[in-house]
């Protein structure tokens, strides 16, 4: 895929070009307004790890964009293509993300530029706990001020090593465990981490389908069942939510675009079967189930009701905008749309539900690990044999009324079963986080419908969220 041509604003431009838009729509004294835009700070690190015989150098950032809620979080990406403005930008993202689905975080974001796929597991290793130890001993790898988590070319590995690094380094502090987040469940992480982001894709989707006024307005009717979906990037987001859409809701996902090319099956595509070839292969050349194209940007123009782009920034922008036929757009990706690309669609009357809503899933349950982590027990874990027995009584009088009225009545046979079980942590994390994206939904809505000089879902959701930084701003004193 390719990105933004030359003549477009930057990934970071472009992030503060949005919060223009819905800043000046907000009545903040310009010194306020200022302070929540600009990037409180970024360090820079360059560090040695010896490798192969020789000593490699690598560079490394953590930005912090805001302190109005402390600590601030956010993933650490490796790839080759990262760089200041990036992690800043997706920093930025950061804090008005968690503004608007309320976890209780500042933004932040850190990157390293490294191909990961060229270090094998040992090598990554060192390179990671060095990054981290850098990292720890500024306090921008702590529980209480700066909690990272997985992002583009890490995941549960790459934190394990990170929070092993800072207890190695911080031997008496007890919520050590809580220092970062998306950690293995056996090193402290939590059920339904991984599939966060991907699931909250899904949630976000069902809320929207939810008001039939917003699904008219994107030129649908209906719900997701049988709606053509095309999801550009087959990594943890992408997947999850292609899995979850077709499997739980009907959908059909009639494409899928990845670094190599692309599949398109009008009928859908087994999400499970293109994810096997795809690890198998390392790429989707020679899948024998549906007509293949090496040219991905093709796919990505072709028809369908949505297009869900889940990997990289600015894939849709000047050159491509005007012949995406999708009525509805997810971010499922940080940025995957350029500001002049995003101008074009919304002349066009296609409907964008925004990144810094749909890709929260990840930050929401990162929340919900590390209010885990900090509690030091597991969600369920007190109440969930208590909610049975309550349930067992019910059970016991409806089986009672079941026998006394022979014939007449029976107990529908699959009932007692799931009446009876209590919640574990993924049951209960699923719904928090169920919750969440519905509520945050709600509040982008109101101000969309609720206001004439908001046209659109990303303004919205900006002056939700900048509002509620300006709020703990001046209730800090500000």
């Amino acid at each position: 895929m390719s990105a933004a041509p030359a003549n477009e604003p930057t990934f970071r431009q472009s992030v503060d070009l949005m919060f223009n838009r819905a800043a000046a729509l907000m009545d903040l004294p310009p010194g306020l307004e200022e302070k929540i835009r600009v990037c409180n700070g970024t360090y820079t690190v360059r560090f040695g790890v010896r490798l192969r015989g020789q000593i490699q150098t690598f560079t490394g950032y953590r930005a912090v964009h805001s302190e109005h809620m402390e600590p601030v979080k956010g993933g650490i990406r490796y790839a080759s293509a990262v760089d200041q403005d990036e992690v800043e930008a997706l920093a930025a993202l950061m804090t008005y993300k968690c503004a608007l689905v309320e976890a209780p975080f500042g933004g932040s974001k850190g990157g390293l530029c490294i191909d990961p796929r060229e270090y094998d597991e040992y090598e990554l290793e060192q390179i990671t706990r060095r990054f981290a130890y850098e990292l720890i001993k500024r306090d921008l790898i702590h529980p209480s001020q700066n909690v990272p988590a997985p992002d583009m070319g890490t995941g549960e590995r790459e934190m394990a090593w990170m929070a092993d690094q800072y207890a190695r380094m911080n031997t008496t502090d007890i919520n050590a465990r809580a220092c970062v987040t998306g950690k293995p469940l056996n090193a402290g992480g939590i059920a339904g981490r991984v599939e966060a982001t991907g699931r909250g894709v899904q949630y976000a989707l069902r809320e929207f389908f939810r008001h039939p006024e917003d699904v008219l307005a994107a030129g649908m009717t209906g719900g997701l069942e049988g709606k053509r979906i095309i999801v550009q990037g087959l990594g943890n987001v992408g997947y999850h939510a292609a899995k979850f859409l077709s499997e739980e809701d009907g959908a059909l996902i009639t494409g899928i675009i990845e670094r190599d090319g692309a599949l398109y099956d009008p009928k859908g595509l087994n999400v499970e079967k293109v994810r096997d070839w795809l690890i198998r292969h390392g790429g989707l050349a020679g899948y024998p189930d549906a007509n293949s194209f090496a040219d991905g940007a093709a796919v990505m123009e072709s028809d369908c009701d949505i297009l869900i782009p889940a990997a990289l920034e600015g894939v849709v922008n000047l050159t491509n905008a005007h012949n995406i036929q999708a009525n509805l757009i997810l971010e499922a990706a940080n940025g995957p749309i350029t500001a002049g690309a995003d101008d074009i669609l919304r002349s066009r009357g296609v409907v964008i539900i925004p990144d810094l809503y749909a890709n929260a899933g990840g930050v929401t349950v990162s929340y919900f690990e590390w209010v885990k982590n900090l509690s030091h027990i597991r969600f369920g874990r007190m109440q969930r044999r208590q909610e049975e027995a309550r349930h067992q009584l019910v059970l016991d009088e409806l089986e009672r009324l079941d026998t006394a009225m022979g014939d007449a009545w029976n107990l529908s046979p699959s009932f007692k079963q799931k009446y009876l079980r209590g919640a574990d942590e993924l049951e209960l994390v699923r719904s928090g986080l169920d919750d969440t994206m519905r509520i945050a939904y709600q509040s982008m809505r109101e101000v969309w419908h609720g206001r004439n000089d908001v046209t659109d879902l990303r303004t919205a959701g900006f002056i939700v969220a900048i509002e509620r930084v300006a709020k703990s701003y001046r209730a800090k004193g500000l």
